[in-house]
């Protein structure tokens, strides 16, 4: 490959150190461990105004997001599940795309957009893992073929990020590597 493939990660909670913004990040940690340039945008980073296509809010962190996602080359979105779908912060952020869409390349067009839906119970993540896979087709991504939906029942990382499940983290890393090595599969094709 040329150029250092750019992954950017976008959810979590306004909850420092939330379990959505940890798998998240655990997933980027991989990446970057496979050469990618990681960036995150969880809690402050995406507490935006709320998106109006006739009144766009225009600042540092909306310019920020919005050129970080045009660089990106994979993108993972995380979500806790919110009375059985996306939470609202996450929603709004992604919704600050539709600025991306009169680009060459609209959305996340041809980009591939790993899922993650945590949950304190089976129900909530599944549903948002799920709503998430229909976002990323609405905005022309590619999920990748491992989505994660986590049960936050059980603690799943320690204070400093790391997994305390192999079996998870198996899967974040499974993620983190279809994410990284699509771009060379799409540029091969």
């Amino acid at each position: 490959m040329g150029e250092q493939v750019k992954i950017v990660g976008i959810g979590g909670t306004l909850r420092v150190g939330s379990s959505t913004e940890a798998v998240i990040r655990r997933v980027l940690v991989h990446a970057s461990d496979m050469g990618a340039q990681t960036q995150i945008f969880s809690g402050e980073a995406i507490d935006l105004p709320m998106y109006a296509p006739a009144n766009v809010a225009d600042g540092p962190r909306v310019r920020d997001l919005i050129a970080a996602l045009r660089a990106a080359d994979g993108v993972v979105i995380g979500s806790p599940g919110y009375h059985g779908g996306i939470s609202g912060l996450v929603k709004n952020a992604l919704d600050y795309t539709e600025e991306m869409a009169a680009d060459p390349q609209p959305y996340f067009t041809g980009k591939p957009i790993g899922c993650v839906g945590t949950g304190f119970g089976w129900q909530g993540c599944n549903s948002t893992l799920h709503a998430l896979r229909s976002v990323a087709h609405a905005l022309r991504g590619w999920p990748t073929p491992i989505g994660i939906a986590l049960n936050t029942k059980t603690p799943a990382f320690d204070a400093d990020g790391n997994c305390l499940l192999p079996e998870l983290d198996a899967q974040l890393r499974l993620m983190a590597e279809q994410l990284v090595t699509f771009r060379a599969l799409n540029e091969a094709a």
